[in-house]
């Protein structure tokens, strides 16, 4: 459980930092996390409601917080 924790709040904070990033960049933000664990994570915060994916393309998504966890997150990096 801690894992997962630590792997959301990762992901979370380069969305902070860069918001709709592109997924690939998220996980090149994020060299200590394999591909697969940043994409379960985005997988699993779209689910609970705080990530929206967005199809640009082909094989192109960007990633966005809903409009309460983005609120949320400005938040928690102001503390």
């Amino acid at each position: 459980m801690q894992v997962q924790q630590s792997t959301n709040l990762r992901v979370m904070e380069v969305i902070v930092r860069s918001p709709g990033t592109a997924l690939d960049d998220i996980v090149l933000e994020c060299p200590d996390l394999t591909w697969n664990q940043a994409v379960i994570a985005i997988d699993r915060l779209s689910r609970v409601g705080a990530l929206k994916t967005r199809s640009k393309g082909r094989g192109l998504y960007t990633v966005h917080f809903s409009n309460k966890a983005w609120q949320e997150a400005q938040q928690q990096t102001l503390v």
